[in-house]
């Protein structure tokens, strides 16, 4: 069994000993309400024991401390993933703290001398020099393995959406369309993601789940991003400090690809009154898929069929014993991730660290292009580093 540990609020860690050496041991590190254990760590039966939690915030830890308890699971606290890494009693960290905290560490993971293997909680870093470092540093630890939490991948319907369109039942893809109408964001531990300083900004912290994406429908790389956005609505009320917050809550983003595909989001964070949270269109020259949530409906046909050659499919998927917040992405993004571990350097985690960066690199030249109005091209974000679409 591997133990693993999770890094929660601010900047921790944490992992508990007594296991089986063959259970890898996790420690779950930072909860911000992103996930919680008992939502995305798979169970003893998968041979993982989630033995330790880490974070700076007392709250938080009492909640994890509550909610391991009623689920008869012995884990140790610590204050800080410093504490968490020296004390030896993981083999995995989960790292789910507030975006700004993400680079440091990630650094002091990947740099202890202990190896522990890391799934980190979207975005990889708030800026492309911080992911740029840790990719770096990452390749000279052959020894662990790092994923990042673009879970979106995984939720049922646009799971399947992707099986299609890489089946080709769509022929070569030109246009990916991605709507978000949703809620504003949830209320966070001392309101951190209520600034772009924090959180890198909405097209970071939100959107490089949809930049992700649109890259691996497209199997392609950005080459220039245009986008139009403002805060409209939401947070205009809010005083934190004496500032208020300056993160938007609507946007346009148009990506251009360097295979001719282009791929547009429409992100509203004050549309409640919407039956779907997340609207995806994938159009190719031979058809169309569709993928809806939480509807969990999928659509597919072909221009030579028409409108009545359409298809419509209930995207479900029968692992997901505890959906969450995600519909069950982070549970199937852990069994993912956990299968990586085990094949021991055989096999490559699904989402990597260029996967994080290039999301990250995306949702900064969004920002920039809002706050320049022209079109920003990824070289100008990404200092001449190579997108390497490897997918």
């Amino acid at each position: 069994m591997r133990r693993e540990g999770k890094v929660k609020s601010n900047s921790g860690f944490e992992p508990d000993n007594d296991q089986d050496a063959n259970v890898p041991s996790t420690t779950l590190g930072g909860y911000d309400g992103e996930r919680t254990p008992r939502q995305s760590s798979p169970s003893s039966k998968e041979g993982v024991a989630v033995v330790a939690i880490a974070d700076p915030h007392v709250p938080s830890q009492q909640f994890a401390l509550d909610l391991a308890q009623s689920f008869n699971w012995p884990i140790k606290v610590f204050a800080g993933h410093k504490e968490l890494l020296n004390s030896g009693l993981c083999d995995v960290v989960v790292v789910s703290s507030p975006n700004m905290t993400h680079y440091r560490i990630l650094m002091d993971i990947i740099n202890h001398p202990k190896p522990h293997h890391v799934l980190v909680e979207k975005p990889l870093c708030t800026t492309v020099a911080h992911c740029e470092e840790v990719v770096n540093a990452a390749k000279k630890r052959q020894d662990l393995l790092v994923q990042v939490g673009l879970e979106y991948r995984y939720m049922p319907p646009v799971a399947k959406l992707i099986e299609i369109v890489k089946g080709g039942s769509v022929g070569q893809v030109k246009m990916v369309a991605i709507r978000e109408h949703r809620f504003p964001f949830l209320v966070k531990v001392n309101n951190w993601n209520r600034f772009n300083v924090n959180s890198g900004g909405t097209l970071v912290e939100k959107c490089c789940h949809f930049f992700d994406l649109m890259r691996l429908f497209a199997g392609a790389n950005p080459v220039r991003v245009m986008a139009s956005g403002a805060i409209d609505v939401n947070h205009k009320d809010e005083i934190y400090d004496g500032k208020v917050p300056d993160i938007i809550d609507n946007a346009y983003v148009i990506i251009e690809f360097d295979n001719g595909s282009r791929g547009m989001l429409d992100l509203c964070m004050f549309a409640e009154g919407s039956k779907n949270e997340q609207e995806i269109s994938v159009v190719g020259d031979v058809g169309k898929g569709e993928a809806f949530v939480p509807e969990s409906v999928v659509r597919f046909g072909t221009r030579v069929a028409g409108r009545d050659g359409v298809q419509t499919l209930k995207a479900e998927d029968d692992r997901i014993k505890y959906e969450g917040l995600h519909h069950g992405s982070s549970y199937l993004e852990h069994l993912n991730f956990l299968t990586a571990i085990r094949a021991k350097g055989e096999q490559a985690p699904a989402v990597d660290l260029q996967d994080g960066l290039v999301s990250v690199a995306i949702g900064v030249a969004a920002q920039l292009s809002i706050e320049k109005g022209r079109f920003i091209t990824i070289e100008e974000v990404l200092g001449g580093l190579s997108c390497n679409y490897t997918a």
